[in-house]
C-alpha cells in the first residue's frame, strides 16, 4: 500500500468524535477511494461504500432519491445487517456530485448523527457552484492531489530518517552529501516520468516497465477528456475543454507560458472572457493547476490578483511526460541538453507547491519580465519569489535580479530551485537550492492545533 499524508487527517477526523463529515475532494484517480475505504474498513466494524457514479451507471438505485429518510430506507433494505450506530457504522458517499442531492443533504445526515458518513468527489468545485442549499458549518473540507514527491521516495523505500535530515538542512540552508544527492536526483527524474498517480507508481514499483506506466497514464488521460465530453452534453453547451486541455504541453513553451486565446479557435478577438466556463471545469475538477497573476507583489498577494491572466499546468508532471516524450525517457533520465526540460521542471514545482498547501501566483511586468512563481510566506508575511532552471545556468535569472532590485516592492529575498547539489546565496539575497527541497516548502496546517 502506498504511505499517503492525508491517511492521517483523514484517520484523526474519523476517530475525533467531530459531527462534521469530512468531504474529499480531488481529481479522478488521485486515490481518494481508495484512502478512504482502507482507513474506514480499520476503524469501523460496519464500512459500507456508495459508488455514485456506478449507481448512476446500473440500477440507478440511489438517484431518484428524494428524502433523507428514504435513503435510509434504501441502506436498510441492501445493507440492514451491516447498519448500526454512529460509533461503529461509516457510510462513505463515493463521487457524491454525481447525485447533487446528497450534498445538500450532509447537513441533515450530520444532524441525525444515525450514522458516520465521509465523501468525496471529483468535480465538487462546478457541483457546489449549483448546489441550492450548501451545507456551511456541517462539512470540512480537504484537497487531495497525486502523490508529491516525498510520497514517491517513501514508495521507493527511502527512510523517514533521512528525510527528517534532509528537511533540517534545507530549514539551515545546507547541502546534503554527494551520494545523497545523486540518489535523490535519479529518483526525482524518474518522478518525472512516472508522476504521482498512484496506478502509475505502483506500475512502477512493480514492474518498472515503462510501456505499462504510460499505459496507465494514457488510460487516465482518455478518462479525463471523456469527462469533459459528459460534462458539456450534460449541461448541453458547445465548450471547448477538451481543446484547452490538449493544448497544455504546448502553451509551456510559449514565451509568456500562457494560453493565447485567438489560438484556442484559430479567431481574431478571441478573449479568455469568452472561455471562462472551460477555464473554471479545469480547475474545478482537478486536472489543471491555476496560477494566478498579480498587479503588484505585496502580501497578502491575492488582494493584487488580476483576473484572466491564468497560468495553467497539468496536474501530474508523469502525464505531461507521457504527451512530450511517450516511450523515449532518455531526455529525461539523462538530463539531455539537447532537449528543453524547463516546461517539466516547471510544472512539477508547481505541483509541488500546491500539493503542500500554496496558492500559486506569477507576477509579469514590461520592464522586470515574468517571475515563474510568487507564492505567501507566511512566516514573514511577505512575497517569496520562487524561479525554476532545469539547465547549467541556473545563476542566470534577470527577471527575477530586476524585480529584487525594485526597492517599492520591499521584497529582499528569492530561491532558485536547480540541479546544482550546493545550497549558496547569490546577490540579492537570492539562495540556490537542489530542486527536490521544494518538498520542504510546506504551507500545510500544523499538525498540532493551535489555540489561543
Amino acid at each position: 500500500m502506498l504511505f499517503r499524508k492525508i491517511r492521517k487527517t483523514i484517520a484523526n477526523h474519523l476517530s475525533s468524535g467531530s459531527d462534521k463529515i469530512l468531504l474529499v475532494e480531488g481529481a479522478r484517480q488521485v486515490g481518494k477511494s481508495y484512502i478512504i475505504r482502507n482507513v474506514g474498513e480499520e476503524l469501523f466494524p460496519n464500512f459500507i461504500e456508495l459508488n455514485f457514479v456506478k449507481d448512476n451507471e446500473g440500477l440507478q438505485i440511489f438517484k431518484n432519491v428524494r428524502s433523507v429518510e428514504d435513503f435510509y430506507l434504501l441502506l436498510s433494505s441492501m445493507y440492514g445487517s451491516r447498519l448500526g450506530d454512529c460509533s461503529d457504522t461509516l457510510i462513505f458517499l463515493d463521487e457524491i456530485q454525481e447525485y447533487p442531492q446528497y450534498i445538500t443533504w450532509l447537513k441533515f445526515l450530520r444532524e441525525d448523527r444515525r450514522y458516520s458518513f465521509i465523501a468525496s468527489g471529483s468535480f465538487l468545485g462546478l457541483s457546489l457552484r449549483d448546489t441550492t442549499s450548501l451545507p456551511v458549518g456541517s462539512v470540512v473540507r480537504k484537497e487531495m492531489y497525486p502523490l508529491d514527491f516525498e510520497e514517491f521516495l517513501i514508495a521507493n523505500d527511502f527512510g523517514a530518517d533521512v528525510l527528517a535530515v534532509m528537511k533540517q538542512k534545507f530549514l539551515q540552508h545546507e547541502s546534503v552529501m554527494e551520494g545523497l544527492h545523486n540518489r535523490v536526483m535519479d529518483l526525482f527524474r524518474r518522478y518525472l516520468l512516472v508522476g504521482g498517480m498512484p496506478d502509475a507508481v505502483n506500475a512502477y514499483i512493480g514492474t518498472h516497465n515503462m510501456s505499462e506506466i504510460r499505459q496507465v497514464q494514457e488510460d487516465i488521460h482518455r478518462m479525463y477528456l471523456a469527462d469533459a465530453s459528459k460534462y458539456e452534453e450534460d449541461y448541453g453547451k458547445r465548450l471547448r475543454i477538451r481543446r484547452i486541455y490538449e493544448m497544455l504541453p504546448s502553451q509551456m513553451e510559449n514565451k509568456k507560458k500562457r494560453l493565447v486565446a485567438k489560438e484556442i479557435d484559430d479567431r481574431k478577438g478571441a478573449r479568455f472572457s469568452q472561455y471562462r466556463e472551460e477555464f473554471e471545469y479545469l480547475l474545478s475538477s482537478g486536472i489543471a493547476l491555476g496560477v494566478d497573476a498579480i498587479s503588484n507583489p505585496k502580501f497578502p498577494l491575492v488582494e493584487s490578483l488580476v483576473k484572466n491572466l491564468v497560468k495553467l499546468y497539468m496536474n501530474d508532471v508523469g502525464m505531461l511526460t507521457n504527451l512530450l516524450f511517450r516511450y523515449n525517457v532518455a531526455p529525461v533520465l539523462n538530463d539531455e541538453r539537447s532537449v528543453n526540460l524547463g516546461s517539466v521542471y516547471e510544472s512539477v514545482v508547481a505541483q509541488e507547491l500546491q500539493a503542500h498547501g500554496h496558492r500559486l501566483f506569477y507576477y509579469d511586468n514590461r520592464k522586470v519580465g515574468e517571475v515563474d512563481f510568487i507564492i505567501n510566506d507566511y512566516a514573514t508575511l511577505s512575497p517569496l519569489p520562487v524561479e525554476v532552471k532545469s539547465g547549467k545556468d541556473y545563476t542566470v535569472h534577470s527577471a527575477l535580479t530586476r524585480f529584487l532590485s525594485v526597492k517599492d516592492y520591499g521584497i529582499d529575498r528569492g530561491i532558485v530551485f536547480s540541479n546544482t547539489r550546493e545550497v549558496s546565496t547569490g546577490p540579492k539575497g537570492i539562495v540556490y537550492m537542489p530542486v527536490y527541497y521544494v518538498m520542504f516548502l510546506d504551507a500545510s496546517a500544523p499538525a498540532e492545533p493551535l489555540l489561543i
